[in-house]
């Protein structure tokens, strides 16, 4: 280090220099408050179905000296992933990506770089420095971490603002046994603003800072492994892999510049929509071929064509309804079940349809897409002309 320079000098400047845009410190300290809301929220059912929160795993994943023995600063780190948003025009037979996965998948580009930055403050300090880094994955309360280290507060939809780039920010931290000081933390905040809460389409947000995360489409999209709830389904619109409602309609989000970042651009990766007929034709090898590096891979195959049948439900196409009957033949009866549910919403069901349901029916072992046939087949108008 130069002789006026400071470790916190040097971090920052790799950190730039790898292409990380936003750096900040903080004390590795316990998150209490963070560690009461997410247990509330566990005790409320408002987590039910997100295997990795335990009570145990949210008390771990904000005490820092339980992940890091003798920690005592954590790096708060972000990466802008903001694209020019696409010129969406409506278009029944196409499904809605999540900016963020429009390219690769974040943690395989993050990742490397928070190894390299590691390694750069124990050169810096000495072996005997120790270093855990978290981008997503591991158990630890990267949000909390980023308000604390003063990159950003938390909005009403629980994403982190931050003034630079908005809630657009992939997060990262490393904690270290190094000793940096703190950055000032911002007093902003949403103010009366509540675009977010009156425009989640499941009603996810149900107040200020608190998410009902069964009800979010990005946690049904991507997290969610079975039955999509059908009061749910119309609700998700186009989308098949994750949701920026909440993001696109908030004020810190407007008029941002493209990211400078070629990684997650849409043509090095999924892009902004996908094929939604197409989607259901995939067999594994193909789905593993089309999404590999992806954050798609995430719902794996019976996921996303899940999706995708519920998308083509909601866009009421009879040209998809072939796609659909396909469909009905899947491997995956999660995938069948929801294939029959979106051609009972293309009404009135066609007699090639109606008669591919029965057939359907006729074979069908599994008892929850039996009962999605019988739904789709009950609420049938009067038979069409095929």
């Amino acid at each position: 280090m130069a002789a006026k320079e400071t470790l916190a000098d040097v971090i920052r400047a790799r950190a730039m220099a790898l292409g990380f845009d936003l750096v900040g410190f903080a004390a590795a300290g316990p998150f209490a408050r963070e560690a009461e809301l997410v247990l509330a929220s566990l005790r409320d059912g408002r987590l039910e179905g997100m295997r990795w929160f335990s009570p145990d795993r949210v008390r771990l994943s904000c005490d820092p000296e339980r992940l890091l023995p003798g920690a005592q600063s954590i790096i708060a780190l972000g990466v802008a992933y903001a694209q020019k948003p696409p010129a969406l025009v409506p278009d029944g037979r196409r499904g809605r990506v999540a900016r963020y996965a429009w390219g690769r998948d974040y943690h395989d580009v993050i990742r490397p770089k928070l190894r390299t930055l590691a390694d750069t403050i124990v050169a810096e300090t000495g072996p005997a420095t120790r270093c855990r880094w978290f981008v997503d994955t591991g158990p630890f309360v990267d949000r909390a971490a980023a308000e604390r280290a003063g990159l950003g507060f938390i909005g009403k939809n629980t994403c982190v603002l931050t003034g630079q780039h908005g809630s657009l920010v992939f997060l990262s931290a490393i904690l270290t046994t190094a000793h940096l000081e703190p950055d000032p933390v911002g007093a902003r905040d949403c103010g009366s603003c509540r675009l977010c809460l009156d425009a989640c389409p499941t009603g996810a947000l149900t107040d200020a800072f608190r998410m009902d995360a069964t009800r979010c489409i990005s946690y049904l999209t991507i997290e969610h492994r079975g039955w999509i709830p059908r009061e749910l389904r119309p609700q998700m619109g186009d989308w098949v892999f994750g949701c920026d409602v909440c993001q696109d309609v908030c004020p810190w989000n407007r008029a941002r510049s493209a990211s400078s970042h070629e990684e997650f651009a849409p043509d090095v990766g999924a892009g902004e929509t996908l094929d939604l007929p197409g989607l259901l034709r995939l067999d594994d090898r193909a789905f593993r071929d089309r999404f590999r590096g992806t954050p798609l891979t995430r719902p794996k195959r019976r996921g996303i064509l899940r999706n995708a049948a519920i998308a083509l439900g909601n866009a009421r196409d009879p040209s998809a309804a072939p796609a659909l009957i396909e469909a009905l033949c899947d491997p995956d009866p999660v995938v069948r079940g929801h294939a029959a549910w979106a051609l009972g919403q293309i009404q009135p069901l066609a007699d090639d349809a109606r008669t591919a349901l029965d057939r359907a029916l006729a074979v069908e072992t599994d008892t929850d897409a039996r009962a999605e046939i019988e739904a789709a087949l009950g609420s049938a108008g009067p038979r069409g002309r095929g």
